[in-house]
């Protein structure tokens, strides 16, 4: 594939908040790095990562300059802009990056990714809101019961704003409560629920009736890759071998 194309199909990836396009990039062994969180992540570890990102925020990539080429390795600089009017006052002004790919025919065995958030987005981002410590443990205490008593989180196509509507707050304070409540992003504190449960179905359902499969679509992932990187990001395993090394230690 020519580099221009190549670039123009993963940008329009990441402007249509595309997780499996982004990362289908990559060749099936490739790896995504991060440096400045000095991250490196699979194709599938990076679909978990990338949904993360996408159901919190949406951002729109734009090309800055021109695409250098060598016979196997592109390289270029990208702007990122919020693409929405509330998603612009909450994180402030856009951020530049570049990135370095190795190709391997018509995908990339290696994405190097180097940008520079400014910091002041972060910090002023929940400072207009308005959110108590009162009202924030109040959406906390209602979260929980939504996720304990209701099991909200097995809902596939759950979305921060759904969510929002169901504690009764606004996606803000509802962002809020979950990042400094929890201390963790909205896509890692449905995970977080939805292991958790998985892990139970894994030692409770015998093989025939709990096939992994099943068990990824009805604890609310929508594919199993996603599944089974969540799955060893939180517990350190597979789901095969944690339910292997379950069931051989009851017996």
């Amino acid at each position: 594939m020519h580099a221009s194309k190549f670039i123009e199909s993963y940008f329009d990836a990441w402007n249509h908040a595309d997780p499996h396009g982004v990362a289908d990039h990559l060749t099936s062994d490739g790896v995504y790095l991060d440096i400045p969180k000095n991250v490196q992540r699979t194709h599938d570890e990076l679909i978990v990562a990338l949904n993360d990102l996408f159901s919190e925020f949406s951002h729109r990539y734009e090309l800055i300059g021109e695409v250098l080429t060598s016979r196997d390795t592109i390289a270029y600089q990208y702007r990122v802009f919020p693409s929405s009017n509330e998603e612009i006052a909450q994180t402030d002004i856009a951020y530049c990056g570049a990135e370095f790919m190795t190709l391997n025919g018509d995908a990339a065995t290696r994405i190097t990714d180097y940008y520079d958030v400014p910091e002041p987005a972060e910090r002023k981002k929940y400072a207009k809101s308005g959110l108590c410590r009162e009202q924030l443990l109040e959406y906390k205490q209602r979260l929980d019961r939504l996720m304990e008593s209701e099991q909200t989180y097995l809902q596939p196509n759950l979305t921060l704003p759904a969510l929002a509507r169901a504690v009764d707050c606004s996606i803000n304070h509802l962002s809020q409560v979950i990042n400094s409540g929890f201390d963790m992003s909205f896509f890692d504190y449905l995970n977080c629920h939805r292991i958790k449960h998985a892990r139970r179905l894994l030692t409770q359902l015998d093989y025939e009736n709990g096939a992994i499969l099943n068990i990824a679509f009805s604890v609310g992932f929508n594919s199993n890759s996603a599944f089974y990187a969540a799955f060893k990001k939180y517990v350190g395993m597979t789901p095969a071998q944690y339910r292997h090394a379950n069931i051989r230690g009851s017996s």
